[in-house]
């Protein structure tokens, strides 16, 4: 092979390194980039998942307070029917 054989080879696998150099750049923030977005979402579904779960729970406290009348008005209710009978025997 001649010298200028030689540099052409040189020069193919340069190019051919700065290529891969170059995919592989690329490749890499483009995953950086959609692991970022995944993650994202994911945090997007627990903040969705966190405020349901508090409107669930108010809910819940809403319903448990208006149970919690209920049974005292009927605790009351019941004594004052256990009051009449004891008055009655």
């Amino acid at each position: 092979m001649t010298y200028h054989g030689w540099q052409e080879v040189i020069g193919a696998i340069g190019i051919f390194g700065m290529v891969i150099v170059v995919v592989t750049i690329v490749v890499w923030n483009l995953a950086a980039t959609w692991r970022a977005r995944a993650i994202l979402a994911r945090d997007y579904a627990y903040r969705r998942l966190a405020e349901q779960t508090v409107h669930h729970q108010d809910a819940i406290d809403r319903r448990l307070a208006g149970i919690d009348e209920r049974l005292t008005d009927v605790q009351t209710r019941m004594r004052s029917v256990e009051r009449i009978l004891k008055e009655v025997e």
